[in-house]
């Protein structure tokens, strides 16, 4: 028995080995590797600047460790709940209307006949993806301007009163949710096609045979086929609800509609770089990111034990 296991052993390649013999795969992962190491796992040496009163002149190392306490005080500040609410109510509209877009897209697309019916409209849907954010909101202030925006001139020649959309607080939130889908539910749609690609023709023409129409065989054979990336979809999605497009939110943001655009990223700027409060500053982002996983992780182990697609 012994022999026998001594044997297998030696007749397994060491790491060394197998690395040698497939050293062109080890070597077209390595930039990623490499990537991953200084720009996302080095950095977190930093974050301990969320449990100290750091100073650039003392350092990581030489500056008062305080434990909890930024975080204590930010729990207890009154810019939380107004910050913490903001963001949650954005990323909860966003994933309500906005994640069942692009699966729609996709399956509405999915049923053209026309090759180039079909391409022409995945452009369309696709190419706003490529427009800046920057591009996007001043897009956005030049089309909602209540003095020469076209929206406003509609509602003036409906016989309305111009609203400055971009000012107000209860606008913001539309606004922001609305433009994000049209901006980035083609690019989500691609995803969902791919899927729908990899479903077994003959599945449709089975049901083709069985008389099935069209709404029943994207009910019970495209639905039901692309539902796992759908569930590690929404998985993902659950596990950012606390991140927001800080660049975008930021742009939009004004004097006048800070009472609900004042998410957990811009707040972080402005404590962090404005106001020069690092070890606070770090401290919510920790918070922020803490947060998120312990989401991820419990929503994953949700689908897992209900028996559905997981992440791990």
């Amino acid at each position: 028995m012994s022999t026998s296991r001594s044997a297998s052993w030696r007749g397994t390649p060491s790491l060394l080995a197998r690395v040698a013999r497939h050293w062109q795969l080890y070597l077209l992962l390595a930039p990623a590797v490499i990537y991953l190491i200084v720009f996302k796992y080095w950095p977190m040496y930093g974050v301990q600047i969320a449990f100290r009163n750091y100073n650039p002149i003392d350092g990581f190392m030489g500056s008062e460790w305080v434990g909890l306490e930024h975080i204590s005080r930010f729990l207890h500040s009154f810019q939380f709940s107004r910050v913490f609410v903001n963001t949650i109510a954005i990323n909860v509209l966003g994933l309500v209307f906005g994640f069942p877009v692009p699966i729609v897209l996709a399956l509405l697309i999915n049923q053209l006949g026309s090759r180039r019916l079909k391409s022409f409209i995945q452009t369309v849907l696709f190419s706003p993806a490529f427009i800046s954010t920057v591009v996007v909101v001043g897009m956005l202030f030049v089309l909602l301007s209540p003095r020469s925006g076209l929206v406003n001139n509609v509602i003036s020649l409906a016989g309305g009163t111009p609203v400055s959309f971009m000012n107000e607080e209860g606008w913001f939130r539309p606004i922001y949710v609305l433009s994000d889908i049209w901006q980035n539910a083609g690019f989500s749609m691609i995803i969902y096609l791919a899927a729908l690609a990899g479903i077994d023709p003959s599945l449709h023409e089975a049901a083709r045979v069985d008389g099935a129409n069209r709404w029943q065989r994207l009910w019970h054979i495209d639905l039901p086929g692309i539902r796992p990336v759908i569930l590690i979809m929404l998985i993902l999605a659950v596990g950012n609800l606390l991140n927001i497009g800080f660049e975008k939110a930021l742009l939009m943001q004004t004097d006048l509609n800070l009472g609900t655009s004042q998410i957990i990223q811009t707040y972080v700027y402005d404590v962090g770089l404005k106001s020069a409060q690092f070890s606070y500053s770090a401290a919510i982002s920790l918070f922020n990111y803490v947060l998120n996983m312990i989401l991820l992780l419990v929503f994953n182990q949700g689908a897992k034990r209900a028996g559905q697609t997981s992440l791990f």
